[in-house]
């Protein structure tokens, strides 16, 4: 299944909003969208606020959206279909 990296601006957020809205997120995903696999976020800050960068599998893009439309406060910036993944063992010295 194609894997997808999902980017979100969240703005002024707290803690607690992040907490809610991911709770929201994976229940949202469980009951309605069972063909959907959240992987795992990173959170980030900077002068804009919060932004999260989030690693899912779906069968497309499509799917992801109409994930974030259904959780609300979710909405989504950029999608990116993930190619691949390297890590520093990759590379032989």
């Amino acid at each position: 299944m194609p894997r997808y990296l999902i980017e979100r601006e969240y703005g002024p957020a707290v803690e607690e909003d992040m907490r809610r809205i991911g709770a929201r997120s994976k229940q949202v995903a469980v009951e309605q969208f069972p063909e959907i696999r959240w992987d795992h976020s990173h959170v980030v800050g900077d002068e804009t606020g919060i932004k999260s960068f989030c690693v899912y599998e779906a069968p497309d893009a499509d799917r992801l959206r109409r994930h974030a439309e259904v959780v609300g406060e979710h909405a989504v910036t950029r999608i990116y279909e993930i190619a691949g993944d390297v890590t520093p063992a990759d590379f032989v010295d």
